[in-house]
């Protein structure tokens, strides 16, 4: 299934947008313009449906209503809506789920749903609120979504939200988990966990992916052999170890996870996530640590596993080497353009200066990246 379009009021940096999505997307814009926001968006409907989860959940971690609400609407505008239009090509369905949500002005600060409507081809089959939410308006706590016993008519849709993965690996925390004490954030999105979740995995599937991504690693890291799976005799801990061409014949040099370069690692884990499932991958800055070289072959890779498993896959970026490749349309690339009323945001293709510099011979990277940096830049120089 893929999100073919979002819809926003009153989201975070977005006083209103509606935009068309890829089933690859790269998103370009200065720093604190929304990109991350934007990708929050899918995590929220997954921490609305994710077991332990629920809307009240998803707001109280975010900081409450108050928190995620557009700095920019207006103080009649005390609440927020979300608008995803889904494909299932499999079934050649078109889904729509939409939600509102506002403050509770009652005597509790709970939020509350203003809407919750979900479409099938156009058909409404849930429309919210309902005559027992009137009679009871903390039913209008809760979304039907994230009820078992509510949602079978659209499950199809929680399972999607369900499924979404998040990745911004630090290197760092795979590298020193063991130092951190506490249990981190849900689905571990900075990847304290990772070498756990490949430990859980079945060991067919184990093998099959570290196979693939020693053979990937050959080709970006020097003297580098094989990768392996190993727990440590003592406590039996996971690790990864990688095994090295050795000056001497016969002989071979290991190193564990904990000496691998921060490019090694990340590379890892884009890899390991790209090949993990065929849900919703959403990817923050994927370039981060990696040579410009690698960079730039970053965006066919993603495409390759990508179109096998019939993912979708959006991504954050600030990298010309990424946004270098020929093979990108101009219909995957997001440019969003921070404003006194909100940061707005347009397909590439609609955008009229990127057109003509594109015609003029420049890659997406060239036409669109110092169009992003901050307006009074050059002053950063004279800081004292």
């Amino acid at each position: 299934m893929l999100i073919s379009k979002v819809v926003l009021k009153n989201w975070r940096n977005f006083r209103e947008a509606n935009v068309a999505l890829s089933s690859r997307c790269f998103i370009v814009g200065p720093n604190a313009c929304g990109k991350s926001n934007f990708l929050d968006v899918f995590r929220f409907c997954r921490d609305i449906v994710k077991q332990g989860g629920g809307l009240q959940k998803a707001l109280s971690d975010r900081g409450g209503l108050s928190k995620i609400r557009c700095l920019t609407s207006n103080s009649s505008e005390s609440g927020i809506e979300l608008g995803l239009h889904i494909f299932d090509p499999t079934s050649n369905t078109n889904w729509i789920y939409e939600i509102g949500v506002s403050k509770n002005r009652g005597r509790n600060s709970r939020s509350l749903l203003k809407f919750e409507r979900v479409y099938k081809n156009e058909k409404i089959i849930l429309d919210r609120p309902n005559s027992d939410d009137k009679k009871d308006d903390s039913l209008l706590t809760q979304t039907h979504l994230e009820q078992i016993n509510s949602n079978s008519k659209f499950r199809d849709i929680a399972n999607l939200f369900n499924t979404t993965v998040y990745l911004h690996l630090v290197p760092q925390l795979i590298r020193y988990a063991h130092t951190f004490s506490s249990e981190g954030l849900e689905g571990d999105p900075f990847g304290r966990t990772f070498l756990e979740k490949i430990a859980k995995s079945s060991e067919g599937t184990r093998k099959q992916k570290l196979s693939k991504i020693g053979e990937a690693l050959k080709s970006v890291v020097p003297q580098f052999d094989e990768l392996q799976f190993t727990r440590d005799p003592v406590n039996g801990k996971p690790h990864l170890e990688a095994i090295y061409q050795h000056w001497r014949a016969g002989k071979a040099g290991r190193q564990r996870e904990d000496q691998f370069s921060d490019g090694t690692l990340r590379l890892i884990g884009l890899f390991w996530s790209l090949l993990e499932s065929d849900s919703l991958l959403l990817l923050e800055e994927p370039e981060l640590s990696l040579h410009s070289e690698i960079i730039k072959k970053l965006p066919s890779l993603i495409y390759r596993l990508q179109t096998a498993k019939k993912r979708q896959v959006i991504l954050t970026t600030h990298s010309t080497d990424l946004l270098s490749d020929d093979g990108i349309s101009t219909e995957e690339v997001l440019l969003f353009k921070p404003t006194k009323r909100g940061t707005e945001i347009k397909v590439l293709s609609q955008d009229e200066e990127a057109s003509s510099l594109l015609q003029g011979g420049f890659t997406i990277g060239e036409a669109i990246i110092p169009r992003t940096k901050p307006s009074l830049i050059d002053q950063l120089s004279l800081l004292k």
